[in-house]
Parts: C-alpha cells; structure tokens; sequence
C-alpha cells in the first residue's frame, strides 16, 4: 500500500462552518494522521498523510464540506509529513 501525503488549500465559505471538525472527523474515519487550521485569509490549510487510496478519499469529502460549508477551490501538492497516527486541529 502506497503512502502518501498531501499539503491542502481550501477556499470558500469554509470558516464558521465547522469544516476543521467536519475534516478531524472524516480523517480519523479513515485512520489518516495531519493537522488543519484556519487561516487569516479565510481559507483552511492541512496536511493529510497516510495509505493513497485513503487521502485520495479525504480529498474528495474535503470538496463536498459540510453542510453550511461552500468549498471553492481546492489546491493539493504532494509534500513530505511524518505520520504521527493522530490528526489533530491547529490554532
């Protein structure tokens, strides 16, 4: 199973809407360690590491959001992240 990890930029109306819990949630659903956070701009950045196939499945919730949420545009790079088993939400 092939490893991977992934830097993630996601803009819209995606603060005040829950969507760092709604992607905690989702990630520890599918056993994937990173980190989220909001930033000064209105977007929420993270990093999602773990087995391809899984990360591949984050993204694509991370485009639908949460109920409230109106994700735009979504920018994803590869990027190098020690999986440290947890996913956590940053402040």
């Amino acid at each position: 199973m092939s490893k991977s990890a992934k830097h993630v930029y996601i803009s819209g109306r995606v603060q005040g809407v829950g969507f760092r819990y709604f992607t905690q949630r989702t990630a520890n659903d599918l056993n994937l360690s990173g980190w989220v956070k909001n930033l000064a701009d209105g977007r929420v950045e993270a990093v999602i590491a773990g087995p391809e196939e899984e990360v591949q499945k984050m993204i694509k919730q991370l485009k639908k959001g949460p109920g409230f949420a109106r994700p735009d545009t979504i920018k994803v790079t590869n990027t190098e992240y020690e999986s440290t088993g947890t996913f956590k939400i940053r402040y």
